[in-house]
């Protein structure tokens, strides 16, 4: 690898991965070098709470780039080593390894860890988080006919685990201490139409349930509510949320504000360093507010925005926040942000599926979120995605009428 000062990229997830290869897309020369700290290639996450666990074999993780790539493009990838500082004046890095190297630019793309219970836990107990393809294997293992799981937390990645879990036979109890699942995500009908879906397929769900301590019981956990209710359970899944990664750049003194700070064209308050995906949080023009997102689809295309702008493109990232999640034989897609102060439109599929719009104060459609088979949902959230990026105000009653098309709204 050569001495010249590189373009670093510190995180080889699917933002990393996206921004080197758009480095070498966008005509960058110089070195590119893409650091991991697992000892895999880079892959993909959306897969682990899913095709991982329920595949009869294990299917191995889906690899964002392979090494044959990596050589093409000239990429030098350091696996199995973390990035310990940064010294923004001498702009080098400091391997976990005690390698030095240097950079002409820097791309932080650390990402998310597992957020903590913070109620006592036995020693012993058995738990476990979902963030790598370690830790995906670890729960594959155990949740096989007659497991017995309980999910604390009814957000995205409790609610899919879950849905894996009882296709492979395993007895389930979903655990929120919220009123409902997906508080902050979706409006309380679909939630509902969502908890229903597990209900159905033999899921337990537990809403307004404070988990008070979990104990260790003869090789099982047992987590105790704090109504004294208890469940015994083979392993527990901790899924209460995720926390930035940016001690590095707290560390080296950059600004922090719900994940790193970045300015519209994703610099952080250093000029030099660049940051993308889940470890950062973004001024965004349509919703004009600081946001962060933890997505799969936001972190590859900023990714490749935060290259375009390390090349020179000076272009505001404005994408329209998407996210999905599978459920069983049904999908949740969301477009935009579905935020309390605007107001819902419903339009009923029937048993197609049902979805929700958001108009803000001046009707502008600043989100759609919809739940129902993909076929008939994933269309009209692409249409909706395209008219909230246009800052379309279509009138109430026509996105509330499944006969009104929704290409036709486009105009």
């Amino acid at each position: 690898m050569s001495n010249e000062p590189a373009i670093v990229i510190v995180g080889a997830g699917e933002a990393g991965t996206a921004a080197a290869i758009a480095l070498r897309e966008g005509g960058w020369q110089g070195p590119v070098v893409l650091i991991g700290n697992e000892t895999m290639l880079p892959y993909e996450r959306p897969p682990l709470s899913k095709a991982i666990l329920t595949e009869e074999m294990d299917p191995g993780p889906k690899l964002l780039i392979t090494h044959q790539r990596l050589a093409e493009l000239e990429i030098g990838y350091l696996e199995g080593r973390s990035v310990e500082s940064i010294d923004r004046v001498a702009h080098t890095v400091t391997l976990s390894d005690g390698a030095q190297l240097a950079y002409e630019r820097l791309l932080l793309t650390t990402g998310a860890h597992p957020r903590k219970l913070s109620i006592p836990a036995a020693t012993g107990s058995r738990m476990a988080t979902l963030r790598t393809y370690a830790d995906a294997l670890a729960i594959r293992r155990n949740i096989g006919r007659g497991c017995e799981l309980v999910v604390i937390g009814g957000g995205f990645i409790g609610l899919e685990v879950a849905a894996s879990a009882v296709s492979r036979g395993a007895s389930v109890t979903v655990v929120e201490a919220g009123p409902r699942l997906l508080t902050r995500a979706v409006p309380a009908p679909m939630a509902e139409l969502i908890k229903t879906k597990h209900e159905r397929a033999g899921a337990r769900i537990e809403t307004g349930a404070m988990v008070e301590h979990i104990d260790a019981n003869e090789g099982r956990s047992k987590v105790v509510l704090a109504d004294g209710r208890t469940h015994l359970a083979d392993l527990v899944l901790i899924a209460v949320g995720a926390v930035p990664n940016v001690e590095l750049a707290q560390a080296a003194g950059l600004t922090v504000d719900n994940g790193i700070a970045l300015d519209e064209m994703l610099a952080t308050s250093d000029p030099h360093i660049f940051a993308a995906g889940d470890c950062c949080s973004f001024p965004h023009r349509l919703y004009g507010e600081r946001i962060r997102l933890e997505a799969w689809r936001n972190a590859q295309r900023q990714g490749a925005a935060a290259a375009a702008n390390i090349l020179g493109a000076n272009r505001p990232y404005e994408d329209v926040p998407w996210f999905w999640s599978d459920q069983y034989d049904e999908t949740l897609q969301i477009a935009g942000l579905c935020r309390e102060q605007d107001v819902p439109v419903a339009r009923n599929l029937g048993a197609k599926g049902q979805l929700f719009f958001y108009l803000a104060a001046d009707r502008r459609l600043v989100a759609a979120c919809a739940f129902g088979s993909l076929g008939a949902v994933a269309k009209e959230i692409r249409f909706a995605e395209m008219m909230i990026g246009r800052r379309l105000a279509p009138k109430a009653e026509a996105l509330a009428d499944p006969a009104v098309s929704m290409k036709s709204l486009l105009v």
